[in-house]
Formats: structure tokens, C-alpha cells, sequence
């Protein structure tokens, strides 16, 4: 991606080129050394940057990272924890993420899947074997370079998480879905140690196999609750990998096999036999073949901590510090078309006068009533006549400004009920590599530019009614443009949304058309 108004040209001695990504730690860019090599740059965000306590922590943890062999991991190549922003430099990996090549080719099977296991573990070895705790093993951690499996963003998330300012559970570093049990309760458990990598392995490892976590839930706050009190659904993990992936992931951190253990088990082909050696069973149960059970955990977790990391998800939606992955959980199919959205069920009552403004916009985010997208900082909105391709704004009159819902997990589509006679198109966002993405006009079916989520700002509009910001995963915040007069989807980083979103009933949907 290209470098964006505000950024810097160049950190120390390091030409910045473009931005390879950005989350909870800072911006990632892609730079140019001075003997010309490229790299990638991560430069710390400024809250983080601006402690003593954190200098001091990044500085020893980059220490470490520095006596990690560069054999399965980017290796760290450089650092300026004095610098404004501090920053890490390591070896730029040109090629495409696990997450990525399950996304698009579907889930690893044979070879291959062995391959990313054992390359994964080699890693791990490593990094362990210097002291070096990863905290954030993740499908979008794992990059297939040439020659081999390499693991990125090692080292120093510890320093993060480690400081004053940032040990409150809501800021944790890590990702819902891959984090140990143990993460939940730092304080009142077990310290955290590298079994919580290995927890992670098995479940990017039952990613790369089956699609899905292990755990796969329809909120952060439910993937945790059965990360804790529930054995993971292995389904579709061939049986060379199942006990073995059943041991790393055990609630009890002393139960699962160490980083070289688990590069011994992997590489002697006899898992099952290590395994039942171990004690840990993995007993067949009822709910399908290949659903295992770990050893039942003896990591004693009490009520409270299951109470406060649902306040906690609940509050943060699981957007400061941990990100939840939705995609490629099992939740939506992107094969075909969702069936058009119909009248209330008994399940979904219809709205009445006497509901709130909350209860409404509940009713309309369910996918039960058509409505108005009204965009609050302009007094205007969502307009999509027949004979456009871009989204407008408009006076709120009309079928060009009616839309529904139609949920798909926690994420859901937008359709424009532009004409009961005809197919009715969805919004979808149209990547333009050389600025920020347009919204236009799309097929109603669930892929990556047509799903979209809706974030609580925890303000009202005028009429007391909720308001939003509508994002996508992949692509970014939905924004209004003032000069162009149109909308875009944009990656903020720090910035905050400038245009929020709240939703007007206008009635009961109409009959489903045959074409939706």
C-alpha cells in the first residue's frame, strides 16, 4: 500500500517505501536499507512510545529477539529504541500469509499441512530456545517465503503488554481465538510462558487443516468463554496430527509438550504413541467423527475470571489490543447467495411504538425491518438509484434509500431495495490500489468486499436513536467524502472515524424477490 499523508519518509537510516500494515502496536512499513535491501519497518504507536518503561522493556526484548537463529522466523535485523518513534527492523518476507492462502485456496491437506506444522515448531523451537516468548502466533503470522515457513512478529510484544500503563486486561496483546487460557488471567493464574505458543500452534495448526479455530465462536467473548470451559473441535484434522495437536492445545499449560518435544513428535511420524505415553487421552465423543478431548484440565480457573473476560470483550469489543477473527471460522459461505431477508419470525419480533430506539435498531440489525442508513455528521442519507454504481447520499424519500440487513455471523450485508421486481444488488467495496476503496453496487453474495460490521460509537443522533461505524475487516471504515461527494472504505489506524452511521425503521420488509 502506498504511504499516507503524515507519514515519515524515512526512520533512521531506513528509506520508508510503503505500508505493509498496521494494529494494536504500531504501523508496519515496507523500507529500503541503505545497500538498497528491503525490509520491513515496525514503528511503535506514540502512546506507547512516549514511557520510559516502555524504551526500557522494548530495548531488552529486541535484545533477545536479536540471538534468535534466522532459520523458520524474519530475522530482526536492527532497532532504535531511542528514537522518535521507537522502531524494529526485520527481514522483509515476500509472500503470502497463511490466513491468506487458506482464504483463497481453502485449507492445507497431505504435505503441505505437515509442512506448515513442522515449520511452525522449528520456529518455536527457536525462538523459545532464546528466551523469547511470541504472545501473538496467529495464520496472519505465518509466512510461506522461499524455502520455507517463516514466523514474523516475535520479540516484543511482551514489552507492551509488560507496561504499567497497558497490564489492564483489555489490553492484552494477542488474538481471541489462538490466545492460551491462561492469557485470561495473568494475574490471579499461572504466570504466562511459551506452553502459551504452544496452545497457539494447535489451534493455527487446526486453521491451516480445517478452516476454522478450534473454538470458533460468533463473538470474542464466546470464543474465550469456550477456549476456557470447552474442548476444541478438531473435525477434519487428519488423524496423523490429531493427538498431537490435542496435547498443545490443553487448558493446563504443564500438559502440553514443549517446543522441541512437539518438533520430535511431528518429525518421528508416532504421535499417537508419544501421546498416550503422556497420559493426555483423546477419546472419540459424541458430536461427529474426529471431535477430541484433551485431558481434562487440572489449571484450576475460577467464576471470576470467566466473568471478567466477558466484561472485558463485551466493553472493548474486542478491539483494543486483541483482535477477533470472524473470517474463516465456519461462520459464512462465500459459494453463493444468501437467501433474501423475509418478515419477522416469532423469534425476531416486529418493532411496535412502545420499543425503544435500541430495541428498533436491534430489530433492524437483525435483518427484520427495512430502513434508512442516516449519516449523523451530515443530516443526510444512503442513496443508491438504479442507474448508479457509486453510493450517494440523498433526502431519505424512496426506494433509493431503503436497505436490509442481512446478517451472516457477527458481520452482515447491505442490500438496496431498489425494485421488488428485480434481483436487489448489495453494497460491495470496489479495491482501488492507487487510493481509498469505493462503494458501489455488488451481488448479494458473502465475500470478502460485501460484509460489513457495525461498531457501537456509544453516542445518539438527534432522535435519541444509536449510532455506528460501519466497517469492513479487509478494506476499512465506510467515510463520506465532502469534496468528491462520495463515499469510501479507508484503514484509519489511530484516527477516528469521521462519519457515523444510525439506522431509521421504515416499516416491515417486503416479500422476498425470486432473484435475492
Amino acid at each position: 500500500m502506498p504511504l499516507r499523508a503524515g507519514d515519515p519518509a524515512e526512520l533512521g537510516r531506513y528509506e520508508l517505501v510503503g505500508r505493509l500494515g498496521e494494529g494494536g502496536m504500531g504501523t508496519v512499513y515496507l523500507g529500503r536499507g541503505p545497500d538498497g535491501r528491503l525490509v520491513a519497518i515496525k514503528m511503535v504507536r506514540n502512546e506507547f512510545a512516549h514511557e520510559a518503561e516502555f524504551r526500557n522493556r522494548f530495548r531488552s526484548e529486541v535484545n533477545r529477539a536479536q540471538q534468535v537463529p534466522p532459520f523458520s522466523t524474519a530475522e530482526v535485523l536492527d532497532a532504535d529504541p531511542d528514537h522518535e518513534p521507537p522502531y524494529l527492523v526485520v527481514e522483509f518476507v515476500d509472500g503470502p500469509s497463511l490466513a491468506a492462502e487458506v482464504k483463497e485456496k481453502g485449507p492445507l491437506t497431505g504435505a503441505a499441512l505437515h509442512g506448515v506444522a513442522v515449520g511452525i515448531a522449528t520456529a518455536l523451537t527457536a525462538i523459545h530456545g532464546a528466551g523469547v516468548i511470541h504472545r501473538d502466533l496467529k495464520p496472519g503470522n505465518v509466512l510461506f517465503a522461499r524455502g520455507g515457513i517463516k514466523v514474523i512478529d516475535f520479540g516484543i510484544a511482551r514489552a507492551f503488554e509488560a507496561t504499567s500503563q497497558h497490564t489492564r486486561t483489555d489490553q492484552m496483546v494477542g488474538t481471541v481465538a489462538y490466545m492460551a487460557p491462561e492469557r485470561y488471567d495473568p494475574v490471579g493464574g499461572r504466570p504466562v510462558t511459551a506452553a502459551a505458543d504452544i496452545f497457539a500452534w494447535g489451534a493455527v495448526v487446526a486453521f491451516a487443516a480445517t478452516g476454522r479455530t478450534p473454538f470458533a465462536a460468533d463473538s470474542a467473548a464466546a470464543t474465550a468463554m469456550r477456549i476456557l470451559t470447552q474442548e476444541p473441535d478438531l473435525t477434519g484434522l487428519p488423524e496423523s496430527l490429531t493427538g498431537v495437536v490435542a496435547r498443545a492445545l490443553a487448558k493446563d499449560p504443564d500438559d502440553r509438550p514443549t517446543a522441541r518435544e512437539l518438533l520430535d513428535l511431528l518429525l518421528s511420524g508416532d504421535t499417537h504413541r508419544t501421546v498416550a505415553a503422556a497420559t493426555v487421552a483423546v477419546p472419540t465423543v459424541a458430536g461427529g467423527p474426529g471431535t477430541v478431548v484433551a485431558a481434562r484440565p487440572r489449571f484450576g480457573r475460577r467464576a471470576a475470571v470467566l466473568v471478567t473476560v466477558l466484561a472485558v470483550l463485551v466493553a472493548a469489543g474486542a478491539g483494543i489490543g486483541i483482535r477477533y477473527l470472524s473470517r474463516g471460522s465456519g461462520q459464512v459461505s462465500g459459494t453463493g447467495p444468501l437467501p433474501s431477508a423475509g418478515v419477522p419470525s416469532a423469534a425476531q419480533p416486529s418493532v411496535t411504538p412502545s420499543m425503544t430506539a435500541e430495541q428498533k435498531t436491534q430489530a433492524i440489525l437483525r435483518g427484520t425491518r427495512k430502513t434508512l442508513i442516516h449519516v449523523d455528521e451530515i443530516d443526510r442519507d444512503l442513496a443508491m438509484e438504479s442507474h448508479y454504481t457509486d453510493l450517494k447520499v440523498g433526502d431519505g424519500t424512496g426506494a433509493k434509500s431503503e436497505f436490509a440487513l442481512i446478517p451472516a455471523g457477527v458481520e452482515f450485508m447491505i442490500r438496496y431495495l431498489s425494485d421488488p421486481e428485480t434481483p436487489e444488488p448489495c453494497l460491495g467495496i470496489k479495491f482501488n490500489p492507487a487510493g481509498a476503496a469505493r462503494v458501489v453496487t455488488a451481488e448479494c453474495y458473502a465475500t470478502e468486499g460485501t460484509l460489513f460490521r457495525a461498531s457501537k460509537t456509544g453516542e445518539t443522533d438527534d432522535k435519541g436513536r444509536p449510532t455506528y461505524w460501519i466497517s469492513n475487516e479487509s478494506y476499512g471504515v465506510l467515510q463520506w467524502s465532502p469534496d468528491s461527494k462520495a463515499f469510501y472504505v479507508e484503514v484509519l489506524g489511530d484516527a477516528p472515524p469521521a462519519a457515523s452511521f444510525s439506522f431509521v425503521d421504515r416499516g416491515p420488509l417486503p416479500s422476498p424477490s425470486t432473484g435475492g
